[in-house]
């Protein structure tokens, strides 16, 4: 019996309830990026469900930067590659297309391209009816056109106002939003901003994977060299390093906090390489790069306090920032700038300004809470929880094609 019959009777056998022994398409980033929302939720719905993850179709059109000139050439010989299986019931394909969709003969260009490739894959694995859940709005020239049953449209950003956005993605991503079937939001400001385009629009805030952060609770989990002998209080922070970080708060925070260190953990995109040239020469600030997502509870553990440092503009208040929730998964006290979906979390100080905000890192330093209880206050928020979420949703709605 072959390997794919085996997988394919393994997940028949919840067939007939929501999201279980099921196909699914799933558009989103590269899968060899850091861990986000889509990854860890792909992952509870493998256990159940096969996946084809279809790595970056692009949403902004690339620059002359050595970085993008670099992605381009990984995509293509990414290209040549196979599908392959990365994980039990994931398989990874990566795919060809024109970053941009304003010219219509691109468009039809890409959409025909990008058809074939998926098709292919889908044959080889035999997919069958399968749900086409989009993460990726570029995906929507490709949307209802797979042969899929069903579509849901699972909106985490406000695409559109990213720095550098590909022309002609409103457009898709608009006509998304109508053909969707369901459309999931993961944050009030995008419920606001998005659902009259669908009336099956509902929130569903992001998970965080506890049990990973929670191991910065432990004895057996260790500092890593890079920090364990920094300057206190340790002022730490994890993900990308984008142009919607406000760099101009973290000088300040550095040079405020002059006898303490200010860690920044993660990527610097090609948008954010001149903004965060601000922080050159300044000597308490410790840019340690991109990091495992397994090391990341260490680094935590050596933190004193985590911030979320980011600019207010259309983008990050439509954001539900990943790393707050696995901050405090690691028991540690959050500073943020005045984000809403931050503001409603338990151990999260809001910053109203630059100065307010460097108060409340002193305030969180000067009052802390027990590790164990900041933790425990996010316990229930797993991302087995959010999908369980989503079917009772879809249980619920009872939308015209089954999910």
């Amino acid at each position: 019996m072959s390997a794919v019959l085996d997988q394919k009777i393994e997940i028949a056998k919840n067939a007939n309830e929501p999201l279980r022994g099921r196909d699914i398409l799933c558009f989103s980033h590269d899968w060899t990026g850091d861990p986000l929302s889509k990854t860890h939720l792909m992952r509870v719905l493998s256990r159940e469900n096969r996946i084809l993850w279809i790595n970056a179709i692009a949403n902004r059109m690339p620059t002359a930067s050595s970085k993008d000139l670099s992605r381009i050439v990984k995509k293509l010989k990414s290209f040549a590659e196979p599908v392959r299986e990365v994980e039990p019931n994931i398989h990874v394909l990566n795919p060809l297309a024109i970053p941009t969709y304003g010219n219509e003969a691109v468009r039809r260009f890409n959409q025909t391209l990008l058809i074939s490739q998926v098709k292919k894959a889908m044959r080889k694995l035999q997919f069958q009816n399968p749900l086409n859940m989009v993460f990726n709005p570029a995906a929507g020239l490709l949307a209802g056109k797979l042969g899929e049953s069903e579509l849901i449209y699972y909106c985490v950003d406000e695409y559109t106002a990213f720095t550098g956005v590909a022309s002609g993605l409103r457009e898709i991503e608009e006509d998304l939003f109508r053909k969707a079937a369901l459309v999931v939001v993961s944050a009030e400001k995008l419920f606001e901003s998005k659902r009259h385009f669908n009336e099956n629009t509902f929130v569903i805030r992001h998970g965080t994977d506890w049990n990973h952060f929670r191991k910065s609770l432990s004895e057996n989990t260790k500092i890593p060299d890079e920090i364990k002998n920094l300057p206190k209080p340790i002022i730490g922070f994890h993900g990308l390093l984008a142009d919607w970080v406000d760099f101009e708060l973290l000088k300040k925070t550095a040079e405020h906090f002059k006898n303490g260190s200010v860690v920044l953990i993660g990527k610097i995109t090609v948008d954010a390489e001149k903004k965060i040239k601000i922080l050159d020469n300044i000597p308490n600030i410790h840019f340690l790069g991109r990091k495992p997502y397994a090391e990341l509870p260490n680094f935590c553990k050596g933190f004193d306090v985590a911030l979320n440092p980011f600019e207010i503009n259309e983008l990050t208040l439509a954001a539900n920032p990943l790393k707050v929730r696995e901050y405090l998964a690691a028991g540690l006290p959050v500073v943020s700038t005045d984000i809403p979906e931050v503001r409603i979390l338990e151990n999260c100080l809001i910053g109203e300004n630059h100065r307010d905000f460097i108060e409340k890192i002193e305030f969180a330093l000067a009052n802390p809470q027990p590790k164990e209880k900041i933790s425990d206050a996010v316990c229930h928020e797993s991302w087995e929880a959010k999908i369980e979420e989503l079917r009772e949703i879809l249980t619920k709605t009872n939308t015209k094609r089954r999910v």
